[in-house]
């Protein structure tokens, strides 16, 4: 069954900066940020703000997927373009119980699955592999559907090392499972070909966590952008391999996607010089 942890809402602020390091002066770029936090039936964005230095000409748009995306474009000369994210979200701790599960004779019926199936195949990040398709229908066999989303979490926490800098952004599922290491990223994109492997649509979930569980009001945790899996199974149920856990009130949801690709917090194009990342910085502190 899905574990549980009581608990209360939390109210959290997350400030994220990010941005572009130019080899030389670069006279125009074109960016898009998805770094705003949803509003989702467990959570409810009180404050958000994006702003860039040197300053864009912003435009907000929802994209395929449902997130929030701000566009913008530079046109003065610059060598280095910051990014900050600052929001207030209001979250819930998981539901007390999970959803009554669909059987997967309804996964497998096409009536069920057809909104879902782009969350059912594989992606240049999450391809399919003949060893995790058959753990996949091993451990389909084992379990419902419900019970199959943590199940393929766990394996991946059980099988793969937590090892920051041992992948790379654009590090595939299979690329990382065949290292046995890993981050966040790595573990969801794992866990994503298994369950997609059974039959279960399931997305890749973007966002923050508070690592701390039994933080006193106005602790801040420094860390970087977090990630875990949401699957289809008669309702979205959330799994974090990492954390080994259901998402509740320490996690802030900020896009959802088929992989990483589709909910990158930063990217775009730009005219002269070479780029190096600025780096990553977050910081989650809950006020109430």
């Amino acid at each position: 069954m899905i574990p549980v942890t009581p608990g209360q809402g939390w109210r959290l602020s997350v400030q994220h900066t990010t941005g572009y390091r130019y080899g030389k002066e670069v006279a125009a770029s074109y960016n898009e940020a998805r770094l705003i936090p949803r509003t989702t039936p467990r959570q409810l964005p009180l404050g958000t703000r994006v702003t860039t230095s040197p300053a864009g000409r912003p435009i907000r748009y929802v994209d395929y997927w449902g997130n929030q995306v701000v566009a913008f474009d530079v046109h003065i000369p610059h060598t280095e373009l910051t990014v900050t994210s600052s929001a207030v979200v209001e979250t819930s701790p998981p539901p007390l119980a999970p959803p009554e599960p669909a059987s997967w004779a309804v996964l497998r019926d096409p009536g069920a699955t057809d909104p879902f199936t782009e969350y059912l195949m594989p992606t240049a990040q999450t391809p399919t592999h003949p060893v995790l398709e058959e753990v996949a229908r091993a451990l389909a066999a084992q379990h419902d559907p419900v019970d199959m989303v943590v199940a393929a979490g766990n394996w991946v926490r059980e099988t793969m090392t937590y090892r920051p800098g041992a992948t790379a952004v654009h590090t595939s599922a299979v690329e990382a499972w065949e290292v046995g290491e890993g981050v966040c990223q790595d573990f969801a994109h794992v866990g994503l070909v298994l369950l997609r492997a059974a039959g279960v649509p399931a997305r890749y979930v973007s966002g923050y966590l508070h690592t701390q569980p039994d933080a006193p009001v106005g602790q801040v945790v420094t860390g970087e952008s977090h990630a875990w899996v949401e699957a289809w199974v008669g309702d979205w149920v959330g799994y974090d391999p990492t954390a080994g856990d259901v998402p509740g009130e320490r996690h802030v949801v900020v896009g959802y996607g088929r992989d990483y690709a589709d909910v990158s917090p930063l990217r775009g194009i730009y005219s002269g010089g070479s780029v190096a990342s600025l780096g990553v910085t977050v910081e989650v502190t809950r006020l109430a």
